[in-house]
C-alpha cells in the first residue's frame, strides 16, 4: 500500500460511517485474499484454478474481483483445488 493511500484510508475510517462499511466488507475482503495468496503460492493463473475446480475462469476473477459471494461448496473446491483444507471459525468482535 503506498503512504496516500493509507493516508486516506486512516482519515477515512474516523468516519463512523464510512467505518462501519468498511469493516461490514473485512470477510469479503478476507475471502478474496485468502485466494488470491493460495493462487499465488501454487504459481495457479486463473485458468489453472478452473480447471482443477470446474468453475469458469470469468466466475474466479469475479470472486477475485469481489463482484460473487462464494458458496461454501464453491469455497471447499477451491481449498481442494490448493490441497488445502477450509476454515471458518467466528472471532470475538475488536
Amino acid at each position: 500500500m503506498s503512504k496516500n493511500y493509507r493516508e486516506t484510508l486512516e482519515k477515512q475510517l474516523q468516519n463512523p460511517v464510512f467505518k462501519s462499511e468498511f469493516d461490514a466488507l473485512e470477510p469479503e475482503y478476507q475471502i478474496v485474499k485468502a485466494i488470491l495468496e493460495a493462487r499465488a503460492e501454487k504459481s495457479f493463473t486463473q485458468k489453472d484454478l478452473s480447471v482443477a475446480t470446474g468453475i469458469t475462469q470469468s466466475d474466479i476473477s469475479k470472486l477475485e474481483n469481489g463482484n460473487a459471494n462464494p458458496s461454501l461448496r464453491t469455497l471447499k473446491k477451491i481449498a481442494a483445488a490448493f490441497n488445502m483444507q477450509l476454515q471458518i471459525r467466528f472471532v470475538t468482535k475488536r
